[in-house]
């Protein structure tokens, strides 16, 4: 694709700092729009490799940095405190841009930017590799952007120009701000995501092995048609899993959702919201990264040691469709005999 002249960093300089999903994506996308990108990251690891493989410039973070109109910190959260102090503070000329796809060190103070550069977020709304598959397909993935610190009067352009550039503004852009991107981007991964999801799978797993049926029927019952469910909700809300499902199973869920999942559940759910707001998880992340993560570790051991997940191996083994490499076949209806 030729460079569109009418992006604001058709004649600049950006500077990919990580090559993870979203980095990568992130930099073929920009490279392809016509835009010059440049990656940073540690020398002679397996992503430098890969992004020298696939044709980019890859030099030391700091080194990146270094004369870059746009600075795209796409790191883990936990790393980038100190890929600020050393590599992004020391060399980010004054008046280019600082871009995140997350808010999260911005907001809790873990990174207090200088005060001479803009100060952006350009967050896509799905994987890497999904932002890279759209693109590639004429299309883009909705994103979302903010601006934190505005010194050149550009700021807000410059979030538009990197969401082109990675194909968001061919499907959606919604503004935001920093505080309101992390804390609900925390608050859906913590209560709904990752762990309200996950703990609502091992509880009904318990329930049904604890009561006598085999543990391959539940893992099937509340793990695996879980996908089913969740690919209705992504393709039409609740209106499309209201369509594929029996009107028995409707039922059920009208009378027994809200036995599970009631007013206690949404008030802890607010408990974990005020933990958000407040900085405390913020803080208890941030201190057990520095300890070295001994809890984290123990309770992610658990869930790996969870009888749901020896169960699940040894289905998903006689699966083939699932494995790497094989498409998925679609989501199939719901609706049952009976």
């Amino acid at each position: 694709m030729s460079t569109n002249n009418d992006n604001l960093l058709a004649q600049g300089r950006i500077a990919v700092l990580g090559y993870g999903s979203q980095g990568r994506a992130h930099a073929l996308n920009l490279r392809d729009s016509g835009l010059d990108v440049v990656v940073g990251l540690r020398p002679n690891g397996p992503t430098w490799h890969k992004a020298k493989a696939e044709g980019f410039t890859v030099v030391e973070p700091g080194e990146a940095v270094k004369g870059a109109d746009l600075v795209a910190v796409l790191t883990p959260d936990m790393v980038q405190p100190t890929l600020y102090t050393e590599s992004i503070e020391p060399n980010i000329k004054p008046g280019a841009a600082l871009l995140f796809a997350h808010g999260f060190n911005v907001h809790f103070g873990q990174i207090t930017p200088r005060k001479d550069i803009d100060v952006i977020l350009v967050a896509p709304k799905g994987p890497g590799a999904l932002v890279r598959t759209e693109y590639e397909r004429g299309r883009g993935v909705p994103s979302i952007w903010a601006v934190y610190q505005d010194v050149s009067g550009q700021a807000e352009a410059k979030a538009h120009a990197y969401a082109d550039g990675i194909g968001g503004g061919r499907a959606l852009l919604i503004k935001t701000d920093f505080k309101e991107e992390t804390e609900t981007d925390l608050f859906g991964e913590q209560a709904v995501l990752c762990g309200g999801a996950s703990e609502l799978v091992k509880a009904g797993f318990e329930t049904l092995v604890e009561a006598g049926y085999q543990p391959e029927i539940a893992y099937y019952e509340v793990m695996h048609e879980l996908k089913l469910i969740v690919d209705l909700f992504y393709e039409g809300g609740l209106t499309k899993m209201l369509q594929f499902i029996s009107e028995t199973a409707q039922y059920g869920d009208y009378v027994s959702g809200p036995r599970v999942i009631d007013a206690g559940v949404k008030a802890r759910m607010k408990d974990v919201l005020t933990d958000i707001q407040n900085g405390t998880f913020a803080k208890n992340w941030t201190e057990e990264y520095k300890a070295g993560l001994p809890n984290y570790k123990k309770l992610k051991q658990a869930d790996l040691d969870h009888p749901i997940e020896k169960v699940g191996a040894a289905l998903r083994a006689r699966m083939p469709w699932l494995q790497t490499g094989n498409a998925q076949p679609a989501a199939a209806p719901l609706k049952k005999a009976g």
